[in-house]
């Protein structure tokens, strides 16, 4: 692993790239002489439209009994042993939901080259700060007990939650901004203003969402974040405050750009945050854009 700083890599052109096909996988391996965090084959907008990424995906449960700080869950991560460690995201359900409401999104994140962990919290009314600690536990767990922890390098870590959970994701990266990413989907939270906040987010909201609506909820987060922690907002037209609880192709889209770009560094993934997507599913897309 490289000693050269993680901040510095995001802004560093791609270099020429080796190819190796994976037996067994299908999965082809690009790995940038300049970017030792590059997983996985050159993207295109279908590559990230289709159901799975390039990565044979394998699961694993978390007993709440083996675990201390959240509720135990659910782990799935790449299969390929060839590609070194991966990135690492924790997951939050929103208020009285379970990981299952959303787990679509852990086969579709680990596929692209990730492991993912989808909590169960403490109780299913549990706030947003506690949802906070509970996901940075969780990446806790993930990368010093779990059974995978050897495939995680624990430098390249993000978090992401729906409603409370989306609030939840904001909590813990406001307390630990050596995260590298944080994706709130629809997210709930009473505090409004997250001026503290360094990690790059990007904020996912729903355009008829009665619940967070993006009016007193992801348009004055976006706002509040400052320009210079790296920031995106995304509208999804006419969506509700569950659409994160189906597969939702612009969400799968945009949530694996921003990992692979701010987790994996891997700047591949430039064009599809900047200018940013534009389809009649989007009602909205604003971003720092500060990417070239």
């Amino acid at each position: 692993m490289t000693s050269v700083p993680k901040r510095a890599l995001r802004w560093l052109a791609v270099a020429a790239t080796a190819v190796t096909l994976v037996a067994g996988t299908g999965v082809t391996s690009a790995q940038a002489a300049d970017n030792p965090y590059e997983r996985g084959p050159a993207p295109t907008l279908s590559s990230l439209q289709a159901s799975r990424g390039p990565y044979a995906v394998s699961q694993t449960s978390v007993s709440s009994l083996s675990v201390t700080g959240f509720g135990g869950g659910e782990i799935y991560y790449p299969t390929s042993t060839s590609d070194g460690t991966f990135g690492a995201i924790a997951i939050s359900p929103g208020f009285t939901a379970y990981w299952s409401s959303i787990s679509w999104l852990g086969p579709r994140l680990a596929s692209h080259g990730f492991v993912v962990i989808g909590i169960e919290t403490n109780t299913t009314a549990d706030q947003p700060a506690s949802r906070g600690r509970q996901l940075l536990a969780a990446l806790d767990y993930l990368t010093q007990r779990s059974s995978v922890r050897t495939r995680i390098d624990a430098s390249r870590l993000a978090v992401a939650g729906h409603s409370m959970g989306g609030g939840g994701s904001l909590e813990a990266a406001s307390s630990r901004p050596s995260l590298q990413a944080a994706v709130p989907l629809a997210p709930w939270n009473t505090d409004k203003s997250w001026s503290e906040l360094r990690v790059p987010t990007l904020i996912i909201g729903g355009e008829s969402d009665s619940i967070a609506a993006v009016s007193s909820h992801s348009i004055p987060f976006y706002n509040s974040i400052p320009a210079s922690a790296e920031k995106a907002y995304l509208e999804l037209n006419n969506a509700s405050h569950f659409f994160p609880q189906s597969t939702n192709t612009p969400t799968a889209v945009q949530s694996v750009a921003w990992l692979k770009r701010f987790v994996d560094n891997d700047t591949r993934y430039d064009q599809f945050i900047c200018p940013g997507p534009s389809s009649s599913s989007i009602s909205d897309y604003r971003s720092t854009c500060p990417l070239s």
